[in-house]
């Protein structure tokens, strides 16, 4: 019987050669393919001596390291759900991730321990391991003690694999459960598509907490046996220094940006590459320009969520679906990716003509099957015919690239991170003194966008702008804080009384 256990595909692809290196830190470590080997099967045997029921989840909040990505593909291997939480939650937010998921193991950084084990055992979670960016915690210390075999657990292609949070338009988060045929049947399309090679090597500059990083980047490298170079954070002048060992990068829009602000980004530096894509937040045709005048490269830019894992994409080569066209062309995502099925729709269900602009919906392996917990939230994101509706809205043009040209959820995509404005506002809400806010996105050269906050103070009660947000930095992660707040008398509304927030854009643009 085959398994469909996701790592057993990623394990199947290691080099012959498990001594080489399959992963280089910017702290000079080196991990041979033998070493994840190994490591992953003492962390899954270690998972498996707790005797978890079947199905639990494994939360994890910790700063990036290869052992944080150990203990997602041990995760995987012990046949156990994966969590990834944002390492900017802060207490309300892990609160709420934990007392909703209900996980049987949470692993912490060693300086959160405290608070986050009070919140775990609270809700019943039994076990509670610390795992820091140093090599250090109880985690790596129990697993040690464990055998460094380990028979990968047998998965079907529709079992759980992980869980993703996504911050929900009522202000509560949702969790997409994605499968291990979700996750192997996109990398497996990725890796033909984007035409991984032997030899490749992926500079590793992402976060692990989400899709882009922890997916798509990850499987990618692993499913073609290719070497990674990690680095903990993103540091510009350090990127340039190793691109002549890469040749395929992976990064959002802000992290462009900030190469270009480089003197020493030029051809030379990016002679060896093969491969530079973009992601979970609109490119600007800009940054998209300058790169092909700097470098001779142009960055291929896609367009996936938490729900679908990647859904289309630039060509990296001829595609014969669209008549062997192999443009990348900046503005747009591309085209559907093989076993995708993409339309637009008008809200009362009408299929949108060629350029007319409607909501996108999809359909695929790739497609998560539900919001944890929450059936009737799912049946309702679900059209009677199983595609799911993505809350982008975009258009199709005559060649048959994608553009997405707004956000029917009003969802702010800043430095690559999604903000979803009501749940900032139910926290400005519940302020002492603020009577209603609004919070639009508005665009950043860096961010792609920035949040701004617009409040109304409650009757003979004076606000401080620069207090709201100070609070809120105490309260939300950083990247959900707005960058700007205004006290107002008034909001524009229409006629039904609905807060015009088109207004509030315009008003309110850099």
């Amino acid at each position: 019987m085959k398994n469909n256990n996701l790592f057993a595909a990623l394990r199947s692809a290691f080099p012959a050669a498990l001594d080489s290196v399959a992963i280089e830190t910017d702290n000079g470590l080196c991990y041979s393919w033998r070493d994840l080997d190994r490591a992953t099967a003492m962390m899954a045997n270690l998972l498996v001596s707790l005797k978890l029921p079947a199905g639990s989840r494994i939360a994890v909040q910790v700063e990036k390291s290869v052992e944080a990505l150990m203990l997602y593909l041990a995760t995987l291997r012990a046949g156990y759900v994966f969590l990834p939480l944002n390492t900017a939650y802060q207490s309300a937010e892990i609160d709420y991730f934990i007392g909703n998921a209900e996980p049987s193991v949470v692993v912490c950084a060693p300086k959160n321990f405290g608070w986050v084990s009070k919140i775990a055992f609270k809700v019943g979670t039994r076990h509670v391991f610390t795992l820091g960016d140093d090599r250090s915690g109880s985690l790596l210390e129990r697993a040690a003690q464990c055998a460094d075999r380990h028979t990968v657990a047998q998965r079907g292609a529709d079992d759980l694999a992980a869980i993703l949070y996504t911050s929900g338009t009522t202000g509560r988060s949702k969790g997409a459960m994605l499968s291990h045929g979700n996750m192997l049947s996109n990398a497996m399309v990725l890796k033909d598509y984007w035409g991984w090679k032997k030899g490749d090597v992926l500079m590793h500059v992402l976060p692990i907490f989400h899709v882009h990083g922890l997916f798509v980047a990850v499987h990618g490298a692993l499913l073609n046996g290719s070497k990674m170079i990690w680095m903990a954070r993103f540091d510009p002048r350090r990127v340039l220094e190793k691109m002549p060992e890469a040749t395929v990068f992976m990064g959002v829009p802000t992290l462009y940006v900030r190469l270009l602000a480089e003197p020493g980004l030029n051809r030379e530096a990016a002679r060896h590459m093969r491969l530079f894509i973009a992601g979970s937040a609109p490119l600007l045709i800009e940054t998209f320009n300058e790169w092909i005048a700097r470098t001779g490269h142009t960055i291929l830019e896609r367009y996936g969520m938490s729900e679908t894992v990647m859904l289309t994409s630039n060509p990296y080569a001829a595609d014969p679906r669209y008549a062997n066209q192999s443009e990348r062309r900046g503005g747009t995502v591309g085209f559907p990716l093989p076993g995708v099925s993409l339309r637009v729709q008008s809200d009362d269900g009408r299929n949108m003509a060629v350029g007319e602009v409607g909501g996108i919906q999809v359909k695929g392996p790739n497609v998560f099957g539900g919001y944890w917990q929450m059936p009737e939230k799912t049946q309702e994101e679900f059209t009677p015919d199983g595609y799911f509706k993505t809350g982008d809205v975009g258009r199709v043009d005559q060649d048959g690239y994608v553009s997405i040209v707004g956000r029917s959820k009003d969802l702010i995509i800043s430095g690559g991170y999604n903000v979803y404005p009501a749940e900032v506002e139910d926290v400005i809400n519940a302020l002492p003194g603020v009577a209603e806010s609004a919070v639009i996105g508005v665009p950043d050269a860096d961010f792609g966008e920035v949040g701004v906050a617009v409040v109304i103070a409650k009757a003979g009660v004076s606000i401080d702008p620069a207090n709201i947000l100070q609070k809120l930095k105490t309260m939300l992660a950083n990247f959900k804080v707005p960058k700007r707040c205004y006290v107002v008398a008034e909001l524009p509304r229409n006629a039904m009384g609905k807060v015009q927030k088109n207004v509030l854009r315009t008003q309110y643009r850099l």
